[in-house]
């Protein structure tokens, strides 16, 4: 399971504006505001931006200058994967260390939607165990009880991160991880197609 919510893509305008800089063309942008707020590139700005995107990352810097936050529920077990990405990006997480006591465990708090009916069984007593546990521990603070809950949280947990990429680290994940076995992955990598222009600039689509 992988879920991406609450997201904002901000300083296209800057980042297109930038890419001008070493030409001096400012006088050809024909990017404008719609009346949603949406920077909708014109096709003097789109043809640029495409045509640095297909030069290589030496030539489109400005791609790091677009930045994208986004709220991510998913598995730990995929959140350990996607650590690897450690440029140009920057993540808060909901903390499992001061807060894994503060609710009570439910089976929708872990990643299961591809267990089998047996390990499903199985998993549903984990569970109930983890909130035995968890119950103890808001009784009596025993820092014992509270290791027997970290240790036993299995990996499919699922944490919610808000993260800050930028459309270079983007087009790095989509093209290692596209087809990577995890369906999280194929997830994120449907999310990051739905972003504006990722057609053009992250994935580098040729019309």
């Amino acid at each position: 399971m992988l879920n991406c919510e609450r997201v904002s893509v901000m300083n296209i305008e800057n980042a297109i504006r930038g890419a001008r800089n070493p030409m001096n063309s400012w006088d050809r942008m024909d990017s404008s505001y719609n009346e949603e707020g949406e920077y909708i590139l014109g096709p003097n700005d789109l043809g640029l931006a495409k045509r640095l995107r297909k030069a290589g990352s030496d030539h489109r810097k400005y791609i790091r200058q677009i930045l994208v936050s986004v709220d991510i529920t998913a598995p730990m077990y995929w959140w350990k994967e996607y650590d690897t990405y450690k440029v140009a990006t920057v993540a808060n997480s909901t903390s499992t260390m001061h807060k894994i006591h503060s609710k009570p465990f439910e089976l929708q708090d872990f990643s299961h939607d591809h267990m089998t009916e047996g390990t499903l069984a199985f998993m549903e007593t984990v569970v109930a165990e983890l909130e035995r546990i968890r119950l103890r521990y808001v009784g009596t603070k025993k820092k014992e009880d509270w290791y027997d809950l970290i240790q036993l949280l299995p990996s499919s947990y699922n944490q919610m991160r808000t993260c800050t990429l930028n459309y270079e680290t983007l087009i790095n994940i989509y093209f290692a991880r596209r087809s990577h076995k995890l369906e999280e992955w194929h997830t994120f990598c449907r999310w990051i197609e739905t972003l504006p222009y990722a057609k053009e600039l992250i994935i580098g689509e040729e019309e």
